[in-house]
């Protein structure tokens, strides 16, 4: 089965070295996989929230999309779109946000933030929040659901959006009694890399000690010579271990090279020379994407070619459809059709029993089967990861006959006819 992995990039100005090595390369690389459908997704309605400067907008969308092409993310194999180029997204917005508790945005991490920051400050809670930093999650989550990723990479300070995605998606489904959503699954990279900046601390704009991704060849020279060393002489032995300069050769060469280079730090490599075979390893798998990045930035009606190529596909392929058959479900319809037969398989849809897929506080998933009137059938034990919880549900569904409701996994909450009765009746509402 193909694995739906969606990806949003925040378009905030060039990227450095550290997003590169940290971001870019083993996002494009994971997307070569064969069973991956891969989505890139330029995230231009979300930058709006920090930045209502249009100029730099449109800059850094350019910036950034030149970018991701430049280091070899092919649009033709993989989903590059803009997020503003998908209109369905924010329609898709205002269905979740109808559903979506406004208890759950409220402990949003960015919102909270800005409150606890307020409070210090003895200012009004909402003192300087706009409506678009409350809602940011809900507008995520249409990102994430219109087209049904099943996988999200997020940094960790992301997981609570997606475990919302998945809220507001079950919500939608219980309401409208069809899984028309996916419920998306975090993934967290354990090995992402961290690139150390000029001073040692982590490459970060707001440290400033960055080194822009496509930096000429002599100001990337300049700046790689900046780097800071300590005071030992050619000669002495150099320790690698919370080296920012072996750390950045590391993340540019093969394990090969790399012993190379460390046994040259033993033997007490002046920092001249280590300094001048870091540029020259960077350089080297650099200068090809800086040529094909200054090529796009001068042409960009190429890359606005793509992105609108790309969004118009999404819309036809995936977005036109899913909002056609969502308007429907929640009752925005042709008004000729109305009529007592709508209205009643809308009431036989709302009494259908219903998978809950949710997390406990111990970190584990479960899931649970409630009949139309809300009564426990069946409740699980706890699962690593929602897809076993998924999968286990699956199995469930097509259970015809007692002796397939014998799994150690969960409990039955009613007797053995009563289950079969309402997963036969999911069967034959799908």
């Amino acid at each position: 089965m193909t694995t739906r992995v969606l990806t949003g990039i925040t378009p905030s100005g060039t990227p450095h070295l550290g997003n590169y090595v940290g971001a870019i390369r083993p996002a494009i690389a994971a997307s070569r996989a064969q069973e991956i459908e891969s989505f890139f997704f330029l995230a231009d309605l979300h930058s709006l929230i920090k930045s209502q400067e249009p100029e730099r907008t449109q800059r850094s969308t350019l910036e950034i999309a030149a970018s991701w092409l430049a280091c070899g993310l092919d649009p033709d194999k993989v989903w590059f779109y803009r997020q503003s180029d998908i209109p369905e997204t924010t329609e898709l917005m205002w269905f979740l946000t109808v559903v979506a508790g406004k208890g759950i945005l409220n402990r949003a991490h960015a919102y909270k933030a800005a409150v606890d920051k307020n409070r210090e400050e003895q200012l009004d809670d909402d003192a300087g929040v706009t409506a678009g930093l409350f809602m940011y999650p809900v507008l995520m989550a249409a990102d994430i659901l219109i087209f049904n990723a099943d996988k999200v990479p997020v940094g960790r300070d992301q997981i609570q959006h997606i475990e919302m995605a998945r809220d507001f998606a079950q919500r939608f489904n219980h309401i409208y009694g069809k899984e028309y959503f996916t419920l998306p699954e975090v993934v967290i990279d354990e090995q992402v890399a961290t690139l150390a900046g000029l001073d040692g601390r982590k490459m970060s704009k707001s440290y400033h000690n960055t080194i822009p991704l496509f930096a000429p060849r002599e100001e990337l020279k300049k700046l790689v010579f900046s780097i800071v060393t300590d005071s030992r002489a050619p000669g002495e032995p150099k320790d690698t271990e919370g080296s920012a300069l072996f750390q950045m050769y590391q993340a540019f060469a093969t394990a090969e090279q790399t012993a190379a280079f460390a046994a040259a730090f033993a033997a007490g490599i002046g920092w001249g020379e280590a300094k001048q075979q870091l540029f020259e390893r960077i350089d080297g798998e650099l200068a090809p994407l800086r040529e094909r990045y200054n090529a796009l930035m001068a042409e960009p009606e190429k890359i606005e070619a793509i992105l609108r190529r790309r969004g118009q596909q999404l819309r036809e392929q995936f977005a036109i459809p899913l909002l056609k058959e969502l308007r429907h479900a929640v009752g925005l319809r042709d008004l000729s059709a109305a009529g007592d037969k709508p209205r009643a398989a809308a009431a036989a849809k709302a009494a259908l029993p219903l998978f809950k897929q949710y997390r406990e506080k111990d970190g584990r998933f479960y899931f649970k089967l409630l009949d139309g009137e809300g009564a426990l059938l069946v409740q699980s034990q706890g699962f690593d990861s929602p897809r076993d919880a998924g999968q286990l549900i699956a199995a469930l569904k097509q259970a015809g006959h007692g002796d397939a409701l014998q799994g150690g996994q969960y409990t039955l909450e009613a007797d053995v006819d009563t289950v079969l009765a309402a997963l036969r009746q999911l069967r034959e509402a799908d």
